[in-house]
């Protein structure tokens, strides 16, 4: 019997779905994948290894092989790849240029969703991403779309960015890269970003993060008690 719900939470870039996520897991016990950080891995170790960002069948090897593990922390969720923190890397400008192209490869978007599922078999799983809802646990009984405003979410990212030190992109070059972003996540052909019909959009451009999470889940429970 499955300890809780599967709820997948899907948007755009730096609509707050991790932040989010996170807290709602908490709040219900439930396990946190985040998937977009798994991606984002797999960008950097294609970096670190000098790959070509096209060289799909190079790409396609890292994938099957980088061991992708994630530990609480005190203030964020630490992130391994093969074994060394990268939990900042991860977020650095190179990477997020590149994640997408890396993400719209084929067998990596298949080898990440065979794992992401295999974490999500036992239940009680808050997962964040671009295709959860569609693609990834398209049977979820909790799914959400949450967007914001793109000058709002490079807002959010130069914050971040700040209090992380991370201190070299300016919010309206954040602007035109949340876009970009946007263009390229939901123009792909494989997965691309879109909102299951069943998904609930949640427009979080002027609430706070408790009140997002609050709305969430109340949804959560109101699930529960139908499924009860």
């Amino acid at each position: 019997m499955n300890k809780g719900l599967q709820v997948a939470i899907d948007g755009p870039a730096s609509a707050g779905k991790s932040t989010v996520a996170k807290l709602v897991a908490k709040k219900f016990n439930y396990v946190y994948c985040d998937t977009g950080a798994m991606y984002r891995a797999v960008t950097l170790e294609v970096l670190n290894q000098g790959i070509d960002p096209n060289d799909e069948k190079a790409i396609a090897e890292i994938a099957r092989q980088v061991k992708i593990d994630f530990e609480p922390g005190e203030s964020e969720q630490r992130v391994f790849l093969n074994g060394e923190e990268v939990t900042h890397a991860i977020r650095l400008p190179k990477v997020a240029e590149n994640v997408s192209a890396i993400a719209a490869v084929p067998e990596v978007r298949a080898e990440m969703t065979r794992q992401q599922r295999q974490i999500a078999e036992k239940g009680g799983i808050v997962m964040d991403g671009r295709d959860i809802g569609t693609t990834v646990l398209p049977n979820a009984p909790v799914k959400i779309f949450m967007v914001a405003s793109a000058y709002e979410r490079a807002r959010r990212r130069y914050v971040e960015n700040k209090a992380k030190g991370i201190d070299t992109t300016s919010l309206e070059e954040l602007q035109k890269a949340i876009e970009l972003r946007d263009k390229k996540d939901s123009t792909r052909k494989l997965s691309p970003l879109t909102q299951a019909a069943d998904a609930v959009r949640l427009d979080t451009t002027n609430l706070t993060i408790d009140e997002v999470v609050d709305k969430i889940s109340q949804i959560i429970k109101k699930t529960q008690d139908e499924l009860a």
